[in-house]
């Protein structure tokens, strides 16, 4: 019988060693799977984070809510070459600096503050920051007011009729509002005739909201807006109406612009 015991004992033995055998690869394989799960997961945790710096940089290098993109398609539209039949000795589009001007427009003795974008009317900025330095506008008067449907003063023609200009005259339009509607204090470029390509010195200012539907050219150059003194403006000259009472004419006030000026 000490035989029989010893094979089962010997038996018994290489069983417990299997199972233990069994319990450590199981156990030593759960620790490599929990090692690599760690290793991956660090690795994530570093993508993020470079992710977020990467976006981080972008966001406030590029500043918020400003793109690299716009600013250049903002300096191409001043610096390109216009898309325009010209004629005359037109003022380059690189005299509006592609900024806002700021200034002040006098009209009788009312002094309107004003603010001309070129950025987005380079050559019609370009074309009036010259005309005012060179002092063109002073006591040029405003020929044209309308009262019904729509609501302008119309200024800058030197032969005071509606037909006059710089010596020149350019295009194309520039800044035109896409739903026709032209807030009060709009400051627009008329033209001297249907064709976009002849506007020149004459402008006009919005004194009430106005819509004005795009002809066949294709609407007016929005230049900048009257930023302080239009009630002023209002009082003085458009509230008195047209001179000869209808709703298209010369103002019943004679009025002139005095002084302007721009930096």
């Amino acid at each position: 019988m000490a035989p029989k015991k010893q094979d089962r004992q010997s038996r018994q033995s290489r069983e417990r060693l299997r199972a233990y055998q069994a319990r450590r690869a199981v156990h030593d394989k759960t620790l490599a799977r929990r090692r690599r799960d760690n290793v991956f997961a660090s690795i994530g945790l570093v993508i993020v984070l470079v992710l977020a710096v990467v976006a981080q940089v972008s966001y406030f290098g590029a500043g918020p809510g400003k793109s690299s993109a716009s600013a250049a398609s903002t300096t191409d539209l001043c610096t390109q070459k216009p898309d325009a039949k010209n004629t005359g000795d037109v003022p380059a589009r690189s005299v509006s600096e592609c900024r806002t001007w700021t200034g002040t427009m006098t009209i009788n003795s009312v002094p309107l503050g004003i603010r001309l974008d070129g950025r987005k009317a380079p050559q019609a900025v370009a074309s009036t920051v010259s005309l005012i330095q060179k002092g063109f506008y002073t006591g040029v008067s405003c020929h044209r007011l309308t009262t019904g449907g729509f609501f302008v003063l119309q200024c800058g023609d030197p032969t005071g009729d509606g037909t006059g200009g710089p010596g020149y005259s350019y295009g194309p339009l520039e800044n035109v509002p896409k739903d026709n509607l032209y807030p009060a204090g709009t400051i627009a470029m008329a033209r001297s005739t249907g064709n976009p390509q002849s506007q020149g010195s004459q402008f006009f200012i919005v004194y009430k909201d106005t819509t004005i539907s795009a002809d066949a050219a294709g609407g007016y150059t929005v230049i900048g807006s009257v930023t302080s003194g239009l009630p002023e403006l209002a009082k003085a000259v458009t509230d008195a109406g047209v001179a000869d009472g209808s709703t298209d004419g010369k103002p019943k006030v004679p009025t002139v612009i005095t002084s302007v000026t721009v930096r």
